[in-house]
């Protein structure tokens, strides 16, 4: 099997510094906007922030999407607008159901500072399907114990949404996704199976082959529809696998907004501008004005 009969797209991230770690994106893309309901993708770290500091997501507005964030090391305090406040670690996943409209901040727990924080992880949106992107706002943390974790020959495979290798993860779902974490030991191999409509692999480290095609750290490779393939590692990997349902309507992004509708879209921001989203409680001091608007300033 050849590159071109395997793989669709190769997405190259955009990479940002964005005080004191990286993030790599590779959704969205001029190339690809979507790969199922999956239309954002973002490597945050890794990275191990000096004692006293860490990361500070101040409080920020989404609408028609739900957010999914997992993490390899380090933790993440998250607070909304509907009252959640929970601290994330590595393995469990933190699903935010935006719907008609939610805002949230992401901090580094005060016990992390300390030392200085560790942070590495993969945030992704999800699109919400035709008929279901005003639903009303929803919070749901999964502890790593409740995901199923696939083990055996140097595979460990941590199923985070939907239905992947005769386990079913109990993460809420919208519309048809796949989303797993691999880990590989050097030798190990893992098939991808063909089921979903749509489907991507994202090298997060380490070295992988896919059918004997080598694949790079931080790319996101669109594999063509209907092909099963084995993915392999000589000295030792770590791979997300994403996907599901084709969304047959396009979704528009600007800034934090998501929507079939551009008027919709339109109307989030003069919301946001007007402060008329819910505040965080605990967290109604500071938040992110839109793009191009001054930068200090604060809710009434």
């Amino acid at each position: 099997m050849t590159r071109d009969d395997l793989i669709e797209l190769t997405l190259l991230p955009a990479t940002h510094d964005i005080g004191g770690f990286k993030v790599h994106r590779t959704l969205p893309h001029r190339e690809r906007t979507m790969v199922g309901p999956f239309l954002f993708f973002d490597q945050m770290g890794p990275a191990h922030l000096p004692p006293g500091e860490g990361m500070d997501v101040r409080p920020h507005p989404h609408i028609n999407l739900a957010t999914v964030t997992y993490l390899f090391d380090g933790a993440i305090g998250h607070r909304d607008s509907l009252g959640t406040q929970t601290v994330i670690r590595p393995g469990a996943v933190n699903l935010m159901t935006a719907g008609r409209g939610i805002v949230h901040s992401e901090r580094s727990p005060e016990e992390a500072r300390r030392d200085g924080p560790a942070l590495s992880g993969i945030q992704t949106w999800l699109a919400l399907p035709d008929g279901q992107e005003e639903i009303d706002p929803a919070f749901e943390h999964v502890p790593a114990a409740d995901l199923p974790v696939i083990e055996g020959d140097g595979v460990t495979a941590r199923v985070i949404m939907g239905d992947l290798w005769g386990k079913r993860a109990p993460t809420t779902t919208y519309a048809g996704t796949i989303y797993a974490d691999i880990a590989l030991a050097p030798g190990a191999s893992v098939p991808i199976d063909a089921a979903a409509d749509e489907r991507a692999i994202y090298l997060v480290e380490g070295e992988a082959t896919l059918e004997g095609v080598a694949l790079e750290p931080q790319r996101l490779y669109v594999l063509r529809p209907g092909i099963a393939a084995t993915l392999r590692s000589t000295s030792g990997a770590r791979a997300m696998l994403a996907g599901g349902d084709a969304f047959a309507t396009p979704r528009h992004v600007w800034w934090n907004f998501v929507s079939s509708s551009r008027e919709r879209i339109q109307e989030a921001k003069r919301a946001w501008m007007a402060r008329e989203f819910p505040v965080v409680p605990g967290d109604e001091i500071e938040w992110i004005p839109i793009p191009g608007q001054p930068k200090t300033v604060s809710y009434p």
